[in-house]
C-alpha cells in the first residue's frame, strides 16, 4: 500500500494519558513493523487537560486531532474514523490495558471467516471488582435487548473493514454498540478473545454516569433494531392498544353504572378516558415519527440496508463478473 492509503488505521481517542500514549504508540510500532503492515496512528485528543498534546506531539509517526473539549469517546472515535484512511480500521484505548500485538490475531480472524468486524473479547480482565461488575450486568442487559452476539462489546479493541462507517455517524456514548450497529446493517460481526493489561498510570475515566449513559443508548440502539424504518408499528400498535383498553374499561364502566354499582362510577369513565387519548396520542405520535424516519433516510447518505456484492452475467462475456462493493 502507498503511504498516503495505509493498509491499518489505528484509532485511539486519548483524555489525560500523557503518562501512557507513548509507550502505546511504540507497540503499534513495533507490531506494525514486525508484520509488514503500512500504517497511520490517529490520536484524537478529546479535551486533555494534562501534557498529553506535548508527548503526542513529539511522536512519530502520528496525526494528532485535538477537540475543543471533552466531548467523550464516542465523538473522538468518530472523529479519528472520519480522518482515516486506511483499508482496516483498529480502534483501541489510549490507557495502554489494550495490547496491539492482538491486532494481527484479529486480522487473520477477519479475513478467515470473511467478517466485517471483529471485536475483542477481555476474557480475564484486569480491572477493579467494581468495574468488573458493572460491566457484567451492562453485558447481561445487552444479550438481552440488542442480542449481538458478543460476550463483551464494551471492550474498545476492534478491527472493521473500512466499508462499515460508511453514512454512519456515531453519537452519545454508543461506541459500545457499534457492532450491533452493523449487524443491523447486514455487516458480519465475529470475536476473538484478547490481552487484557491493568492500568499502569493515570486514572480510569469509567463513572456511574457514564453507565446510565449507556444503557439508555442501548434502548436507543434497540429501537433502532426493531423500528428505525417502520416506528408506527411501535407507537401505532401501543396506542391501538390502549385505546382498545379504553374502550372496554367505558364498556364496563357503563354496566356497572347500569347495575347501580356507585363505586365504579367515577373511577372507570376517567381510566376509559385516560387510555383513549393515550391511545390517540401514541398513534399520532407513530404517524410523526414515521414521517420522520422516511425524511431522515430520504435526506441522510443512510440507508436502511447494505450491498455485500453485484454479480452480473451477460451473454456476450459468458465468464462472472463479481464487483465488490467497498
Amino acid at each position: 500500500m502507498a503511504p498516503n492509503n495505509p493498509l491499518i488505521s489505528f484509532v485511539i481517542p486519548i483524555f489525560n494519558e500523557a503518562e501512557n500514549i507513548e509507550k502505546l504508540h511504540e507497540e503499534i510500532k513495533n507490531v506494525s513493523e514486525n508484520e509488514g503492515y503500512s500504517y497511520e496512528i490517529i490520536t484524537v485528543d478529546d479535551g486533555s487537560t494534562d501534557n498529553t498534546e506535548q508527548v503526542v506531539k513529539a511522536l512519530m509517526p502520528v496525526k494528532y486531532i485535538q477537540l475543543r473539549r471533552n466531548f467523550g469517546q464516542t465523538a473522538a472515535i468518530d472523529c479519528g474514523i472520519k480522518e482515516a484512511k486506511g483499508v482496516y480500521l483498529v480502534t483501541m484505548d489510549g490507557d495502554g490495558q489494550n495490547d496491539p500485538f492482538d491486532v494481527p490475531r484479529l486480522l487473520s480472524y477477519l479475513e478467515s471467516n470473511a467478517l466485517d468486524v471483529v471485536s475483542g473479547w477481555r476474557r480475564k480482565r484486569k480491572d477493579r471488582f467494581f468495574k468488573r461488575l458493572s460491566s457484567r450486568v451492562a453485558n447481561i442487559f445487552r444479550r438481552l435487548i440488542v442480542k449481538d452476539g458478543l460476550h463483551d462489546s464494551g471492550c474498545c479493541l476492534k478491527i472493521y473493514r473500512f466499508e462499515c462507517f460508511k453514512g454512519i455517524s456515531l453519537y452519545g456514548e454508543i461506541h459500545r454498540f457499534i457492532p450491533a450497529l452493523l449487524k443491523i446493517k447486514g455487516f458480519r460481526v465475529g470475536e476473538v478473545e484478547v490481552n487484557h493489561r491493568p492500568r499502569t498510570a493515570g486514572q480510569t475515566k469509567y463513572g456511574w454516569k457514564r453507565g446510565i449513559k449507556g444503557v439508555i443508548d442501548m434502548v436507543g440502539v434497540w429501537f433502532w433494531y426493531k423500528y428505525a424504518v417502520r416506528p408506527l408499528h411501535l407507537l401505532g400498535g401501543m396506542g391501538v392498544l390502549s385505546f382498545g383498553l379504553g374502550m372496554l374499561t367505558a364498556f364496563i364502566g357503563i354496566a356497572f353504572y347500569i347495575a347501580g354499582i356507585p363505586l365504579f362510577r367515577f373511577f372507570l369513565p376517567i381510566l376509559a378516558s385516560f387510555l383513549m387519548i393515550s391511545g390517540m396520542q401514541l398513534f399520532l405520535f407513530g404517524l410523526v415519527a414515521e414521517m420522520l424516519s422516511k425524511n431522515y433516510f430520504a435526506t441522510s447518505s443512510d440507508v436502511p440496508y447494505t450491498v455485500r456484492q453485484v454479480v452480473e452475467q451477460t451473454l456476450s462475456e459468458p465468464q462472472e463478473k463479481i464487483k465488490v462493493i467497498t
